[in-house]
């Protein structure tokens, strides 16, 4: 029998998926789509559906995209990770000039 292997997401992950499944549910029901239309209009399960809106963080990012994109919110997710929003990594890229990232690493040279 196939186990299945959980995996433990911080906290904060954890209730980034739940705000988000929340809201999906507020955009769906708002626009009045019932739970098994929109799982037959994404090509997705109900109970994955259901899940989604749970907030679980097991749901395949693909799914999420679809259910977003089906409920006309897709242009949103487009912010997200925009370098040109990224002020952190703006500001680290600007600081040191041009760096490649590297691990340092000691050199052996026992031969």
């Amino acid at each position: 029998m196939k186990s299945k292997v959980q995996t433990v997401y911080p906290e904060e992950v954890s209730a980034i998926a739940v705000r988000l499944g929340e809201r999906i549910r507020v955009a769906r029901v708002r626009r009045k789509i019932r739970q098994t239309d929109l799982a037959t209009r994404t090509h997705l399960s109900r109970s994955t559906i259901q899940a989604i809106e749970r907030g679980e963080s097991s749901c395949a990012v693909g799914s999420v995209l679809q259910v977003l994109w089906v409920l006309g919110l897709s242009a949103e997710v487009e912010l997200i990770g925009d370098p040109g929003l990224d002020e952190g990594g703006l500001v680290f890229s600007l600081a040191d000039g041009a760096r490649r990232v590297r691990i340092a690493t000691k050199l052996n040279n026992d031969f």
